[in-house]
C-alpha cells in the first residue's frame, strides 16, 4: 500500500487474482446466471449508477432497463413483486472489515453449519469459497425476485424451491459450457477441465472483480488528509460537526465511514416487505429475521458513506431522495417518520404491485412497533448545519475511482445482451 491515500492505508483488502476479476466482470455483466437469462447482477449494481440502481426498491426479474429508467416488464414477464429492500452500493465491499452482507447481515461468518459462514444455504453452502464476498455473491442468483425467476419458468427456480444449492450446479453448467468462460475460469484455476468448473470458481471470479473494481480512496477528503488539498469552508464546518457535535461518527466511524453494526432508526415502512413464512404482512423487521433475536427488531446494517452523493435514494429501503432528508431523519427519527409522504420513494410504476406498495403504514400496530425502537437520540440542526453535512459528505465522493476499474465490457461470451 505504498504511496496510497491515508485511509486506504488503513484498510486491508481480500486479495485478487486480476485474470479472474476480468472473468468476473464478463459474468457480472452476463444474463447467463439469470434463471430466465433476462437480468445480470450489474442490472441493479451498474456503472452508470456508480453500482447501485437509482431506485427505492428495485425492479428485478421480470422489469426492463437499467437505472431510474428500468420499466416493469409486460404480459408473462410482467413483475410479481419489487426487491425488497434498496440496492447497495459496493463501495470497497472487498475490505476484510466486512464481516457482514446485506441489509440485514444474512451472510456472515461463524461454526453454526461446519463451514465457517452462516447464510440461508445453511449446511448446502458450496465448498471452497474463501471469503465472505465470494460466499456473498452467489445468493442473488437463487433469489426469485432479483434474478432466479418466478416459480414455473425455469429449471433454476424449479431446483431452488427443492432446495437452495439445487439450482447453483445448473448455473454453473450453464457457464462451463460456454468455451469462452469454460476455457478462461479452467485456466486461471488450474482445473484439469471445464468439466470441472463449478460455482465457487465462478463466485470467487465475480467477487474477485467486485472486490477490485469498486475501490475509492481519492475524494477531497483523502487529498485534505494527505495535505494534498483543501476542504471547502461548508465541507470543514460538516467535517467538524460530523465528528463532534452531530454524533454521526458514532455510527460512521474509521476510514469506510461504518461501524458495521446494526442499528434502528424508525425509517418509513413502505414496499413488499421481506417476510417470513410465518410472517405475511408486508413489513421488514431487518436482522431479526436472520437472528429471531427480539433485541435485533428492525434494526439494519450501517452502510458505508464512501461515495454515498452517488448511490441514493437513501435507507434501506431508499426512503429518502436526498441527502438533506436522510440527515434531518437521523436527526430526529419520530418527527421524519410523522411529516414522510409516500411520494418521496423513487418506485417505478408497476401496476400489477403497486397497490401494496404503502399499505403497511395502515397497520396502527406494526407502525407503533416501528416507532418503539429506535437507536439514536434527537440532535439539533440548524439548516446551516444540515447544509454543512450534506457539504461535507461530497468530500467523500471519489474521483476516478468513482468510474471502476474495467467498467462495462462491449459484449459477453453468452451473446446475451449487455445492459447499458
Amino acid at each position: 500500500m505504498a504511496g496510497a491515500p491515508l485511509a486506504a492505508q488503513e484498510v486491508p483488502f481480500h486479495p485478487f487474482d486480476d485474470a479472474r476479476a476480468r472473468i468476473g466482470q464478463l459474468l457480472f455483466y452476463d444474463p447467463i446466471l439469470s434463471g430466465n437469462q433476462n437480468i445480470s447482477c450489474a442490472t441493479c449494481h451498474h456503472h452508470e449508477t456508480f453500482s447501485a440502481d437509482g431506485l427505492s426498491l428495485g425492479i428485478g426479474e421480470g422489469g426492463r432497463g437499467i437505472g431510474p429508467k428500468r420499466v416493469v416488464g409486460e404480459g408473462l414477464d410482467v413483475i410479481r413483486k419489487r426487491v425488497p429492500r434498496n440496492a447497495p452500493g459496493l463501495w470497497n465491499i472487498g475490505a476484510k472489515e466486512f464481516t457482514t452482507y446485506f441489509h440485514d447481515g444474512r451472510v456472515s461468518h461463524g461454526e453454526n453449519y461446519g463451514n465457517g459462514y452462516v447464510t440461508p444455504a445453511e449446511e448446502w453452502l458450496p465448498e471452497g469459497l474463501p471469503n465472505l464476498l465470494a460466499v456473498q455473491a452467489i445468493f442473488p442468483l437463487t433469489a426469485q425476485f432479483e434474478m432466479a425467476g418466478n416459480t414455473g419458468e425455469n429449471e433454476v427456480i424449479g431446483a431452488v424451491q427443492d432446495r437452495i444449492d439445487l439450482g447453483w450446479p445448473i448455473l454453473a453448467k450453464r457457464v462451463r459450457t460456454i468455451p469462452a468462460y469454460g476455457e478462461a475460469l479452467a485456466a486461471s484455476f488450474d482445473l484439469p477441465s471445464t468439466e470441472d468448473v463449478t460455482i465457487t470458481h465462478i463466485a470467487i471470479a465475480l467477487a474477485d472483480f467486485m472486490n477490485s473494481e469498486w475501490r475509492s480512496f481519492d475524494s477531497p477528503y483523502d487529498l485534505w488528509l494527505a495535505g494534498e488539498g483543501e476542504l471547502t469552508p461548508a465541507q470543514a464546518r460538516g467535517h467538524d460537526l460530523f465528528f463532534g457535535a452531530g454524533g454521526c461518527a458514532t455510527c460512521h466511524g474509521g476510514p469506510l465511514f461504518t461501524d458495521h453494526g446494526f442499528h434502528a432508526l424508525a425509517l418509513p415502512p413502505f414496499g413488499p416487505g421481506r417476510t417470513r413464512r410465518f410472517d405475511p404482512i408486508p413489513r421488514d423487521v431487518g436482522r431479526m429475521a436472520e437472528t429471531d433475536d427480539l433485541e435485533d427488531a428492525y434494526r439494519f446494517r450501517t452502510p458505508s458513506l464512501r461515495n454515498v452523493t452517488l448511490t441514493g435514494p437513501w435507507g434501506h429501503n431508499g426512503a429518502y431522495p436526498t441527502l438533506e432528508g436522510i440527515i434531518r431523519h437521523h436527526a430526529d427519527p419520530l418527527a421524519a417518520l410523522d411529516v414522510w409522504t409516500p411520494d418521496l420513494a423513487r418506485l417505478p410504476k408497476a401496476p400489477a404491485v403497486e397497490a401494496i406498495d404503502f399499505v403497511i403504514q395502515s397497520d396502527a400496530r406494526e407502525m407503533a412497533r416501528v416507532r418503539a425502537t429506535v437507536d439514536i437520540a434527537p440532535v439539533a440542526l440548524t439548516d446551516g448545519d444540515v447544509a454543512d453535512l450534506v457539504a461535507f459528505l461530497g468530500a467523500l465522493e471519489g474521483g476516478d475511482s468513482k468510474y471502476g476499474r474495467l467498467g462495462v465490457p462491449d459484449a459477453v461470451p453468452s451473446g446475451l445482451e449487455v445492459e447499458r
